[in-house]
């Protein structure tokens, strides 16, 4: 039977500290896994709900993006994404009842945690300006609500219209027609904040700003660089296909400021042999400090060329442009600069140049340990030199492979979720429905929130996600949503958001990936695209949470019908009571969904949408090859007595989604307030293991930001680099410290001072 959610807040003073462990899964992730479930679902419900995880005629995860392979296990999950289940498949529910007993101003004084394990949302409620706490709205009134504050806006621009990466591909695909149709392109997402230099470095070397490479591949390549990411606590399910590649002969190269237990050994559970012993995955670790991943990358690029017939000249000479400027650039890398960049030694850095060498095909994996530094982009791009320089792109088993970290966020990018669209999408939008899109790009998430602050927007509509939570400078981001004269949130379950309103606010409760969803039309699925551009459907098999719900279609659908009213000829009715009709537009809209319908039917598994280098080594950048770039190496520069942080999630966490309150893997236990720093630097800077400290950033301008009460943890972590979790150190990072062309808040890259703590 599943258990009460807690009553108050737990106390998170002293969380305990043991030694990091060495191994991930296992015996231990299945009893979390089935405690947690328990807890939440009830046994029954349990195994109803986990059986039809990431099956052909299941639902996809609502986690992580990593994709699943033609051939299935029973048990296609892994621990956290069997924690994402049961929170959305909970028993728990939040009903009026709870916000008459519960005023805003209440609900800001608790946390991610508190708020999240109180269950799934009933009733849509509305929070009139003046009121204290939210009430009961019926859902005419509330798409009515929407519709007098949008079409009060001076300006179209004036509302902004965000996207979490849950949305599924027909709900994306619905908002940014509707945006577009009322006229704004101010669609902002989940990927500016993560994976947008990714995107913004790949569109430019190689034409296409997602990943090259597949299952297949991983499974194919001789050596896989795993850089800047955590995959046994972010994307647990890449370490079966890691076990797999080392099994077939690869080798596997460790980038990363932390030492992390999947990385270095995997228990799988799907397997005997994996239960008792598991599988030593990395060969080579590189414990590079915080941001020196550029120097690495272009000193290797240097090595390389410096070697004989290391190169692949055909390859070079037949597809690429810009060699001769890339390989003045990597000439000029310095062995002193390389090493004080990385705290690297030489011997480390000759030892992964031999695995390149050694290597045929070669992969490289990333996350936001690549992404969210000031010099991201040119970062990925120093890694796309690397692979191009042997040929690396559109070769079976080699590629690039930026690891998406929410389900459908890939997705939600390639349906028009974007506030700098490409002429191309817009012209096939105005072809299909008559209408006429804006041209002029639209605000990305950081000047989503300026526009807030500064008085340029005064309505945020959120499908999804939780923005307070993820975004940077905490307290900068409340105040400018707290401007807004209306704030909306399509949501499952409470978050942070819901406490830092506008003038007014809406809580609209929507079905999850688990629930059924009928429609007038009868029984519908939605669709997503996974990390590796795998487009499958989602079919939810639980009784939703409430007779009171929504889907994401059929808000969109009703707001849509509600703001546009009769001026609109887009057959937004039509749309919710049958969402094959969507699928049919979005076919018609963009390239690689052609009968879309038909191909979901004949491939139950799903189907791969074209890559252009990857499948034909053809890449559509502006020069018509793949492009070398040359761009001076940038490290972060830290002063004396000062720690470089890194913002990190615990393993009872996903994205902003609080599980439970400790850290398996890495030794913690009971609270999230503690900061990782090397013994040796703790020790320097006078704070013993088990002290107290506040965390302050110093930002260029003079300016200073403050995360009270943090228990310092020594921890083995690179020289000079510091870790935390976020949100709780999202506060510390200044709005405007972001990446160069992407714009994506640099939280991997934060400068910091420990002060004795004086609140604990």
């Amino acid at each position: 039977m599943a258990s009460k959610p807690p009553a108050g807040d737990p106390v998170q003073d002293a969380p305990q500290v043991q030694a990091p462990q060495h191994a991930a899964a296992g015996l231990p992730a299945i009893g979390h896994t089935l405690k947690i479930a328990q807890q939440q679902m009830g046994l029954a419900r349990t195994a109803r709900t986990l059986l039809r995880v990431n099956q052909k005629d299941g639902f996809d995860c609502p986690g992580c993006a990593w994709p699943e392979g033609d051939k299935r296990h029973v048990a296609e999950f892994c621990e956290n994404g069997a924690k994402a289940v049961a929170e959305e498949a909970t028993l728990r529910r939040v009903t009026p009842a709870f916000f008459a007993a519960h005023p805003v101003a209440d609900l800001a004084t608790r946390s991610g945690y508190w708020l999240g394990q109180q269950g799934r949302i009933t009733h849509p409620v509305y929070l009139p300006e003046g009121a204290d706490r939210y009430e009961p709205v019926t859902w005419e009134r509330a798409f009515a609500i929407i519709a007098e504050e949008l079409t009060a806006l001076g300006s179209p621009d004036e509302a902004v219209f965000y996207t979490s990466g849950r949305t599924s591909n027909e709900a994306a695909f619905l908002l940014q027609l509707f945006a577009r149709e009322f006229g704004t392109n101010n669609l902002p997402d989940c990927s500016n904040m993560c994976h947008e230099s990714s995107g913004s470095a790949l569109t430019e070397t190689i034409g296409i700003g997602k990943g090259s490479v597949s299952l297949e591949d991983l499974h194919r390549a001789d050596l896989i660089i795993v850089a800047g990411q955590n995959p046994g606590t972010n994307h647990p399910r890449m370490l079966s296909a890691l076990e797999k590649a080392k099994a077939a002969g690869a080798r596997i190269i460790s980038v990363n400021p932390l030492p992390e237990a999947g990385l270095e050994r995997f228990k799988n559970p799907q397997t005997p042999q994996g239960m008792l012993k598991g599988a030593a995955l990395t060969d080579l670790f590189l414990q590079i400090r915080i941001g020196g991943d550029q120097a690495l990358f272009r000193l290797l690029n240097k090595l390389i060329m410096e070697t004989d017939g290391a190169v692949d000249e055909e390859f070079v000479r037949e597809h690429t442009h810009g060699y001769e400027a890339f390989a003045a650039a990597a000439k000029a890398a310095d062995w002193d600069e390389t090493l004080a960049a990385t705290g690297l030694e030489r011997s480390e850095i000759e030892r992964a140049l031999r695995m390149v060498l050694a290597s045929e095909r070669t992969i490289v994996c990333w996350a936001m340990g690549l992404t969210q530094h000031k010099h991201s982009v040119p970062t990925i791009r120093e890694v796309v030199n690397f692979l191009l320089l042997r040929g690396n792109i559109g070769r079976p088993g080699a590629g690039v492979c930026p690891v998406r970290g929410h389900s459908n966020v890939q997705g939600d990018r390639t349906m028009g979720i974007f506030e700098r669209p490409s002429a191309a999408f817009l012209d096939a939008l105005d072809k299909e429905f008559g209408i006429a899109a804006p041209r002029h790009h639209g605000f990305d998430v950081v000047r989503s929130i300026q526009a807030l602050r500064d008085g340029e927007a005064k309505v945020f509509f959120a499908m999804g996600g939780n923005f307070v939570g993820a975004t940077p400078d905490t307290e900068v981001t409340e105040a400018a949503m707290r401007r807004a004269r209306l704030t909306v949130h399509v949501s499952t379950k409470l978050n942070r958001s819901h406490a830092v309103t506008g003038t007014r606010a809406l809580i609209l409760p929507t079905l999850g990936r688990t629930d059924k969803d009928v429609q007038a039309a009868g029984k519908q699925f939605v669709t997503v695209e996974d990390s590796m551009g795998l487009v499958h459907a989602s079919r939810g098999n639980l009784p939703p949470a409430s007779p009171h719900l929504l889907s994401e279609p059929a808000i969109v659908a009703r707001m849509a019908r509600a703001v546009l009213g009769e001026a609109s000829a887009t057959p937004w009715e039509e749309f919710e009571k049958d969402y094959a009709t969507i699928r049919d537009r979005i076919a018609r809209v963009v390239p690689g969904f052609e009968d879309f319908n038909a191909r979901l039917a004949a491939n139950p598994g799903g189907f791969a949408l074209p890559h252009a280098p990857r499948d034909e080594r053809r890449f559509p950048t502006k020069t018509g090859k793949a492009n070398f770039t040359a761009a001076p190496v940038e490290y972060p520069r830290v002063p004396e007595g000062r720690l470089l942080l890194q913002t990190l999630r615990s393993h009872d966490q996903y994205n902003t989604t609080i599980y439970g309150l400790d850290d398996r893997y890495r030794g913690i236990k009971g609270g999230r307030r503690v900061i990782l720093v090397h013994p040796e630097d703790a020790r320097a800077l006078g704070f013993a293991d088990g002290s107290y400290a506040d965390l302050v950033s110093e930002w260029r301008d003079g300016s200073e930001r403050r995360a009270p009460g943090f228990r310092v943890v020594h921890y083995p972590t690179a020289r000079g680099c510091a870790a935390a979790y976020y949100p709780e150190t999202n506060v510390l990072v200044p709005l405007e410290s972001t990446a160069d062309v992407s714009n994506t808040p640099a939280s991997k890259s934060v400068i910091v001072r420990l002060e004795q703590s004086a609140t604990v």
